[in-house]
């Protein structure tokens, strides 16, 4: 089904699946024939106990989630895990951070707060930086594996040594490929991207992680707590767990391209960049200024080489029906967000606006 609803790029919160979006709403007033909204519902009602169940079945089966990790449901986003993670993880110790952008940077900060924190090497904003140092006693490596402000992806995860684990901040691609799990000790992701509205924050644990939280580590935070009532310690983001489920469900079944699932969308989204970039590169009015060996699926952004047309190229575009390209305040310039539920005619239609722009104004 074409839809003739704006295309909207914003970095979070972000596009929704259509098809989610039409089955939230013939819900909203009675879910299941319960007659109540997902929204009215007690957490502890044999309904959200349905719903909750369902949503992390299919989110284990789509990433192949291993039975030793714990998946819990949880609030407070991803600026909340940075805190979350170093008290649950850290026993006041060594944590080392790869800072590849504005995110893993702001998690190196808050970890300062409860453990002993040493960038172990530090990027541009341009591309991922080699030659780590790297503490053989840390308690763990913490990367973010795409930086929604400044489009850096890790393409793989790097394999660390001497039993340290990695920690992955995913929220920005969560879902857009499958995660090697051998690689990772625990990863955590904001829904507001790919997942589902905001206000969720998925939480990925490796059984033998749990239970090493400081003492002043709120219990509703405590990792080892939230697994052990189900993600239902106090009362979990019930409205948003039931949307993302949806999403999981339009995932399951997502075709493309002779795929389906999750290798169907990642397969769509390595098309959608790849059109993008292509269009970028070969462009001498555009530019995109990270490496290309780490340049996001997910968030591209990109500059006008004359600036003086950033306000009529985002009146122009959001005159066409393009939404939300405006790029972060701390870099400028524009960002396109093309997270799973963006199509590729969204994209498609993104490249004709650039280049129609480019005739009449280059």
């Amino acid at each position: 089904m074409t839809s003739s609803r704006p295309f909207n790029f914003s970095a979070g919160p972000a596009v929704l699946p259509e098809p989610v979006l039409r089955q939230v709403a013939a819900e909203m007033l009675d879910w299941g024939g319960s007659g109540m909204s997902v929204m009215e519902m007690s957490h502890r009602g044999k309904e959200f106990g349905s719903i909750l169940a369902a949503a992390e079945a299919d989110l284990r089966e789509l990433l192949a989630v291993p039975a030793n990790f714990r998946i819990l449901f949880m609030q407070g986003g991803g600026l909340g895990e940075n805190a979350i993670v170093p008290l649950n993880l850290s026993r006041g110790g060594k944590v080392d951070v790869v800072v590849t952008g504005s995110w893993s940077r702001k998690s190196a900060s808050e970890a300062r707060r409860y453990a002993d924190v040493q960038v172990a090497a530090e990027g541009t904003g341009r591309e991922i930086p080699r030659d780590w140092q790297l503490r053989d006693d840390a308690a763990y490596v913490h990367v973010c594996t795409n930086e929604t402000i400044d489009g850096v992806e890790f393409h793989d995860l790097p394999q660390l040594t001497n039993g340290v684990p990695l920690v992955i901040d995913c929220s920005s691609h969560l879902l857009s490929r499958p995660i090697d799990w051998s690689r990772v000790g625990l990863a955590f992701g904001g829904a507001q991207k790919n997942v589902g509205p905001a206000g969720v924050t998925l939480v990925f644990v490796r059984e033998d992680l749990l239970g090493h939280a400081l003492d002043i580590c709120p219990t509703a935070f405590n990792y080892e707590t939230v697994a052990n009532n189900q993600s239902m310690y106090n009362t979990p983001p019930t409205f948003g767990i039931y949307v993302a489920g949806l999403v999981f469900q339009w995932l399951k079944g997502f075709d493309y391209a002779g795929k389906r699932g999750l290798a169907a969308i990642e397969q769509r989204n390595i098309d959608k960049a790849a059109l993008l970039y292509g269009m970028l590169d070969g462009s001498g009015f555009y530019e995109n200024r990270v490496a290309p060996s780490c340049r996001s699926r997910m968030n591209v952004p990109f500059f006008l080489k004359d600036e003086s047309l950033n306000d009529a190229f985002l009146a122009e575009s959001k005159a066409t029906g393009l939404l939300q390209l405006k790029g972060h305040k701390s870099v400028g310039g524009m960002r396109a967000s093309i997270y799973n539920a963006m199509s590729l005619e969204g994209v498609q239609a993104l490249v004709s606006f650039m280049k129609d722009f480019e005739a009449r104004h280059g």
